[in-house]
């Protein structure tokens, strides 16, 4: 009896490392699943968590039409560019103005009053010292001075706001 324990411990143990899975197919597995779930959280996150593009309407002729932003009609100024005031000619600004009109009528005004306009940002802008436009504040101010001087020459619509798309001081 005793032989035939030992025989059969024997041939346990050596049944044992047959029993035993290769961690090659454990790896295998475990990248399979690993690229299964990136696969579905990329699925979800491009259906469920990203921001629609802006809705498009069908125009008259059938064609889509994205949706306008909340901006009027903007119509931009040719650059300006001045010395700046008690400087003797050593700084001068270069600023770009789009205006926005409050209706697309306006626009025919704006451009039978554009010399009339233009003259007077010029005026406005090289009676301006460094000190008046450097900092954010004196930028709004002078926004809000050239939709004023512009609104002066204008009577069926008015100017919105002004929107600085060049600032340089040099």
């Amino acid at each position: 009896m005793a032989e035939e324990e030992k025989v059969l411990d024997e041939l346990e143990i050596e049944d044992e490392p047959e029993k035993k899975k290769s961690p090659l197919k454990l790896i295998i597995i475990l990248l399979l699943v690993l690229g299964m779930l990136g696969g579905g959280g990329y699925y979800a996150y491009m259906n469920y968590f990203q921001e629609k593009p802006a809705a498009k309407e069908a125009g008259a002729e059938g064609e889509a039409v994205e949706e306008a932003p909340d901006l009027g009609v903007m119509f931009p100024l040719d650059p300006f560019i001045v010395n700046l005031a008690g400087s003797q000619g050593k700084r001068f600004l270069k600023v770009t103005v789009s205006l926005e009109l409050s209706a697309p009528e306006v626009h025919a005004e704006v451009k039978e009053n554009l010399q009339k306009i233009t003259d007077s940002v010029l005026v406005l802008l090289s009676s301006k010292a460094f000190e008046d436009v450097y900092s954010v504040q004196g930028k709004f101010k002078l926004k809000d001075e050239i939709t004023t001087r512009v609104n002066r020459f204008l009577v069926l619509g008015h100017i919105k706001d002004a929107y600085f798309t060049e600032f340089i001081i040099q």
